[in-house]
């Protein structure tokens, strides 16, 4: 086996089955190791699994002789998890020929098992009971109160009341304010009428889901695909990008490279004449990290297999005016997309 370096929670997870802030797995060959300080003996030493847990106070110190001690000339590490100062401290006189490998865990997990797909559809169907409830929750005490108000009544109602996690915080956008991606809330007060965007997710035993809804808030509203907006602009630019995400998911098949499937959104919406107005890609990969591997972008040449779950996002958005993104979570089986 390889000789590999991680600090990443969601790697040393993926790994071990188990994770905490301040820790570092290393296997060499056949033997692992997971080290942490003693705020986390207790649990590591019930969780880990596959790995010797070890408890110390000086994390890289520690590692640093691990290392020096095998005797090892290589051994691998992903780049994008380590600052100067911590990766500095485990070599320094510089007798192991490091080699970097950029997003190895997520490679290593861009095909999910039929245990890791289950645990990614349960949070998808936790996450959509959650949208019908804030749906009902902006409804009845909803109008009349500003986006932060309404930012927090939607957390509340996707943690549970404490019982669960999510998968990022929250966007809840007005308006105009939905004209940005990734929107903060603001002072401004939902009205009978306002187009209204929610993106959110939940966890289910750490495995993430990811949705987003634009709908017209009216009495009673819901979060459904099906809207009917007064402004004819905003109609016409609303069944684009639902048109786009049907067609990105309906068409989408397995050994089709990732660009292909990001065009098959971005077509529509070009066609339309509002291409410049799409300004990121059509989605992301979804497991352990909200945001992992594949990619689905212009550039990416990642061939798409059964067992990769990944999202569909397109969207329009319109400066000053309004934004509309519509979003769902699917995993490929039997060459097809399915939504979770």
């Amino acid at each position: 086996m390889k000789n590999i370096l991680l600090r990443d929670e969601s790697a040393l997870y993926y790994e071990c089955g188990y994770s905490c802030d301040n820790a570092v797995y290393l296997r060499l060959g056949e033997e692992a190791w997971f080290f942490t300080d003693g705020r986390y003996a207790v649990e590591a030493r019930e969780a880990v699994r596959g790995a010797e847990v070890v408890i110390v106070s000086d994390l890289y110190g520690a590692v640093a002789k691990r290392l020096k001690k095998s005797g090892i000339k290589r051994c691998a590490y992903d780049p994008k998890e380590w600052d100067c100062y911590a990766f500095g401290r485990l070599d320094p006189k510089g007798k192991i020929r490091w080699k970097a490998e950029p997003d190895w865990s997520h490679r290593r997990r861009i095909i999910k098992t039929k245990e890791e797909i289950e645990m990614l559809a349960r949070a998808a169907r936790a996450g959509a009971k959650a949208f019908d409830k804030i749906a009902k929750a902006f409804s009845q005490e909803g109008f009349g109160e500003d986006e932060r108000a309404l930012h927090f009544l939607a957390e509340r109602i996707l943690r549970k009341e404490g019982k669960r996690e999510l998968s990022f915080d929250p966007i809840v956008a007005i308006g105009a304010n939905a004209a940005k991606p990734h929107a903060r809330p603001t002072k401004r007060k939902l009205k009978k009428g306002d187009l209204l965007l929610l993106d959110a997710g939940v966890k289910y035993r750490r495995y993430c889901s990811d949705r987003t809804r634009t709908a017209r808030a009216v009495k009673e509203f819901d979060f459904g695909t099906i809207q009917g907006f007064k402004s004819r602009k905003i109609q016409r630019a609303y069944d684009t990008v639902l048109k786009a995400h049907d067609r990105a998911i309906d068409k989408a098949r397995s050994g089709m490279e990732a660009r292909q499937v990001d065009a098959l959104a971005r077509e529509v919406i070009e066609k339309a004449g509002y291409g410049k107005y799409f300004v990121h890609s059509t989605g992301h990969g979804v497991g352990l990290d909200i945001h992992e591997m594949p990619y689905i972008s212009t550039r990416s040449r990642t061939r798409i297999e059964d067992g990769m779950v990944y999202t569909v996002e397109p969207g329009i958005y319109l400066p000053g005016e309004f934004g509309i993104r519509i979003e769902d979570t699917v995993v490929m089986q039997g060459g097809r997309a399915e939504v979770l």
